[in-house]
């Protein structure tokens, strides 16, 4: 990590590491920008997850859901947001299931801020947003999909995600640090994303680093929440442990399960799974899951093992063009792995 930070991988980062049920490692390290007068990264530095939001949020929340009776992953798109219908009889084929597995046929990713000043007008063009394969027919992960994800679950609880999320999995879980829409006390623990100099025209701290949910008022389906590695390790032992106290063993596992579907794919349901290559490196079991962030974070789990790494950095301070995470994240994976795996 102190190679990545000196390379110009990203300015800082928080690592935890947890095996067999204990915190084994917990560090962070370098500060928040490359200027060296700039703050130093503490363990209580809070990140922008991006699409980790997808799995510690959204996906949390549909397990809940799936639980309770109220969410069916057969059921179509169109039966809950029928805004979603738009003039293409193939949007009716669209499962619950195909958003939560990314094989809706949805693009990957659309500028929808451009052309959306309010939430409104941005979930419209999500839900009118055309079709780039027949669904079912492929895999591909879809940002899109799981802001119309978001408010499919918001109609299933009648609650929004942020309330349901903050009693039903962070509240209980005591994950103290984890938020949509930091308080503005908080900016001080929260490094920078980007200086973002043709969209918002400011430095982007203390609020979500992505485009698309700052519009939708930095609460969505596929962005938006902050936390803390700890908070975040918090979460994995809690799935290690068999979702107590928030899920069932059996939900988990059949989330966290690859899915037969589209061939050759490597998603969950809302997860994704080890491929070759794979950001989770070369050691992480076939019964692994885990989920990137576009900030530069991740948190991959192992049941086989009983473990999980957490890293969260700010990979896109300041303008999103370094890549070297893509290299950084599987060696850290593959060195801690080699230190453990004489415990195993």
């Amino acid at each position: 990590m102190e190679k990545a930070i000196a390379a110009r991988a990203f300015p800082a980062c928080s690592l935890a590491v947890t095996f067999r049920g204990e915190l084994v490692a917990h560090k962070a390290l370098g500060r928040f920008t490359y200027d060296p007068a700039s703050r130093e990264v503490t363990t209580a530095s809070i990140f922008d997850l991006a699409s980790l939001t997808k799995v510690i949020a959204t996906t949390a929340m549909a397990m809940i859901l799936y639980e309770r009776g109220l969410l069916d992953l057969e059921a179509p798109v169109t039966a809950i947001v029928p805004e979603f219908d738009g003039d293409s009889p193939r949007r009716r084929e669209i499962t619950l299931r195909m958003l939560l597995a990314h094989s809706s046929g949805l693009p990957t990713y659309e500028k929808l801020f451009l052309r959306a000043q309010t939430r409104e007008d941005l979930l419209q063009a999500a839900f009118t947003t055309q079709l780039a394969a027949a669904p079912g027919a492929r895999a591909e992960y879809s940002d899109i999909g799981f802001i119309i994800l978001g408010v499919v679950l918001e109609r299933l609880a009648d609650e929004s995600l942020d309330a349901f999320c903050q009693r039903e999995i962070f509240g209980p879980l005591g994950m103290t640090h984890t938020t949509f829409n930091p308080a503005p006390a908080l900016k001080d623990s929260i490094p920078p994303t980007d200086d973002d100099r043709t969209f918002r025209h400011h430095i982007i701290q203390g609020e979500v680093q992505d485009e698309n949910a700052g519009v939708l008022g930095g609460i969505a389906g596929h962005a938006g929440l902050f936390s803390t590695a700890e908070d975040l390790a918090i979460f994995a032992h809690a799935v290690l442990n068999g979702g107590h106290p928030i899920l069932r063993s059996s939900t988990i596992e059949l989330f966290s399960r690859r899915e037969s579907a589209p061939e050759g794919t490597s998603r969950a349901l809302g997860w994704d799974t080890p491929s070759a290559p794979s950001q989770s490196g070369k050691y992480f079991s076939s019964r692994s899951f885990g989920h990137l962030g576009y900030t530069g974070t991740s948190l991959w789990i192992d049941p086989e093992r009983q473990l999980s790494i957490t890293l969260l950095t700010n990979r896109t301070w300041p303008d999103c063009q370094n890549q070297a995470m893509k290299q950084v994240r599987p060696a850290l994976h593959d060195a801690v792995i080699e230190v453990l795996r004489s415990l195993w």
